[in-house]
């Protein structure tokens, strides 16, 4: 792990792993730690990941919340690259994570290399997605021996009558594979999420998207987006609208992936990825 320094958040920490041209790498969660993307199903083979770990997302971390918002962490990634001596930057964005660097390609377009999106959120393009697209993607896996009761607790989560236990029913929805590695893994991430973290992120003033929207629609960079087939959280219909608001993206689609490809076929995965930087 290293470190660098910050002048709105002080000193963070990010990790290199691989070889070949730099990929800056932002986790989801949002604010989780960058260790669970690993080494992205083997693209330390093709590309030196830059595993950056966002403001608020280490054990210990007491950042004040004000701080957490989304917009406000993009300066911590430009101090990020900076700090790497990068005139443009190759970033990669999972989940939520995918946020922060739609919002750098906002203000910092002109040092966007290219945008790899990995399952992104929405949140910051305004792209809603329907109970009902997700409900249909769910509907997909109901051979599933698991598949009874996470569609009854994504039923009682759509309908605002959630329990606790609910969220954790519907996670075999977001893995193209089930299975004790997944639990395992999923599990993992839990433990290191940040609830006050996670609920700064999204703050008002997180987001802007009718401004989002206009700046990647000028955005000259490639960028590809990369969707799980079974994924509820990026329906394909909402992918493809993800696709069109840029002038030059391609929708990559991993067949039987959920919202973590590259755990659920590391290799296909690991295609997808390095057809996608051969775009550089």
């Amino acid at each position: 792990m290293q470190s660098f320094t910050s002048t709105r958040s002080g000193t963070l920490t990010y990790t290199r792993a691989g070889q070949g041209d730099p990929l800056v790498c932002v986790p989801g969660g949002p604010l989780l730690p960058a260790d669970y993307l690993g080494d992205l199903g083997g693209l330390t083979q093709h590309a030196e990941l830059i595993l950056f770990d966002p403001p608020g997302s280490l054990p210990g971390d007491d950042t004040d919340a004000a701080a957490l918002r989304c917009d406000l962490i993009v300066e911590d990634l430009e101090a990020l690259r900076q700090h790497l001596g990068l005139g443009r930057v190759a970033l990669l964005g999972h989940s939520a994570g995918a946020n922060i660097v739609l919002r750098y390609a906002e203000l910092h377009g002109e040092h966007v290399e290219q945008l790899l999106l990995v399952t992104p959120s929405t949140r910051s393009v305004g792209l809603d997605i329907s109970d009902a697209d997700r409900s249909a993607v769910a509907r997909s896996r109901a051979g599933e021996p698991w598949y009874d009761t996470a569609a009854a607790a994504l039923v009682r989560i759509q309908a605002d009558e959630a329990t606790e236990d609910d969220w954790n029913e519907i996670a075999p929805f977001s893995h193209g594979r089930w299975d004790d590695a997944a639990a395992e893994y999923e599990a993992a991430m839990n433990l290191a999420r940040n609830p006050r973290a996670a609920t700064a992120f999204g703050a008002d003033g997180a987001f802007d998207p009718p401004a989002t929207r206009q700046a990647l629609g000028a955005l000259q960079a490639p960028v590809t987006i990369v969707a799980g087939s079974v994924d509820v959280g990026l329906p394909l219909p909402i992918a493809q609208e993800f696709v069109d608001l840029f002038p030059h993206a391609t929708l990559e689609v991993q067949v039987g992936a959920g919202h973590f490809p590259w755990v659920d076929d590391r290799h296909a995965f690991r295609d997808i990825a390095v057809r996608a930087l051969a775009r550089r």
